[in-house]
């Protein structure tokens, strides 16, 4: 599950009752954008509920279920809960979320869901990240837990998540593993959701949409590279704009994005590159000048190791999926 593939990946969701609509949204529409946004369904998902009938969640929409949650089932396992869990969390349920972990590839609490993995012995020994207003208490009650304050934990088979956008965070990195870096920060600008504090409305970049910057030198140096598509500035070039080392600027990126410079920069490039080659009709000579590569075959180069085909591969499969379409049934 958390390494590099273009194989369709099954996810199984159990959402419990009074869980937050958004919680539900924050796991499936990062991938359903990943999907979008390559033109292949990679990632596929399923929900469950504990006996199958239509889930009610907080805001009073209710939610259908594929059916009752089975735990022999193969496919990693996403335990979604918000409030009011223990109403849920029969002896029955815990047993079946306890059996799930010796069939499932991986098994995730998503945030009160790691409530349930704890009480079903699934964390013990375990970090595990928990929502901020229950941090305290979960400590007390599962001591053999090693309660974290991160957003996201990744501990061997179990993922836990601290709330929301924290679990948006996590899907991010799950297709930053499997897809690499370009689709993740793609995906990541379908979302804005950086704290109003940090960055005003009007300087919100498509580029650092859903990026959370903890330096605005870090924010101004990617709000450059965005400018600066078609002819890239050396990284020496980019940090001297800032007032900054080329080594200073490196360590910024990796603190605040995980990522070093040159990595989010030709992210941008083929990220753009792939909007033309989708949504154009101009040669990929041209699409290769306007993204700034020397040449079209470095383009198609860069671009096959970034997407795993190449730009006519890119294009002869989105021609086909239109044609299909496009025929009677």
């Amino acid at each position: 599950m958390l390494t590099s593939s273009n194989t369709p990946l099954d996810i199984d969701l159990l959402v419990l009752p009074e869980t937050n609509l958004i919680l539900i949204a924050s796991v499936i529409e990062p991938l359903r954008g990943a999907n979008r946004i390559s033109g292949a369904e990679i990632y596929r998902w399923r929900l469950f509920t504990p006996d199958g009938s239509p889930v009610e969640t907080t805001s009073h929409i209710p939610v259908p279920a594929s059916g009752a949650f089975k735990p022999t089932d193969s496919a990693p396992l996403f335990v979604l809960a918000s409030y009011n869990w223990r109403r849920s969390a029969t002896q029955v349920l815990k047993m079946q979320i306890s059996q799930a972990a010796r069939y499932r590839s991986m098994v995730a609490g998503i945030e009160s869901g790691s409530w349930l993995l704890a009480e079903a012995s699934l964390l013990d020994n375990v970090s595990a990240a928990v929502h901020w207003e229950d941090f305290d208490d979960f400590a007390l009650a599962y001591p053999q837990v090693r309660a974290v304050k991160d957003r996201f934990v990744i501990d061997g088979k179990r993922i836990t998540t601290a709330g929301s956008l924290p679990t948006v965070d996590l899907m991010l990195e799950i297709i930053r593993r499997r897809q690499g870096y370009s689709l993740a920060l793609e995906v990541s600008r379908l979302f804005i959701y950086e704290p109003a504090n940090t960055q005003s409305a009007v300087e919100l970049s498509p580029s650092t949409a859903g990026l959370r910057m903890r330096d605005p030198r870090v924010a101004q140096a990617v709000r450059l590279m965005e400018e600066n598509i078609e002819q890239p500035l050396i990284l020496t070039r980019l940090a001297r704009r800032i007032g900054l080392s080329a080594r200073h600027l490196q360590a910024l990126f990796q603190e605040s994005i995980g990522a070093p410079p040159h990595v989010h920069y030709l992210a941008l490039r083929l990220n753009a590159a792939r909007r033309k080659v989708i949504e154009t009709k101009e040669s990929f000579a041209e699409i290769a000048a306007a993204t700034g590569f020397n040449s079209a075959s470095a383009f198609s180069r860069s671009y096959r190791a970034s997407f795993s085909e190449s730009p006519s591969g890119t294009r002869r499969r989105l021609r086909g999926r239109s044609m299909a379409a496009a025929e009677p049934t």
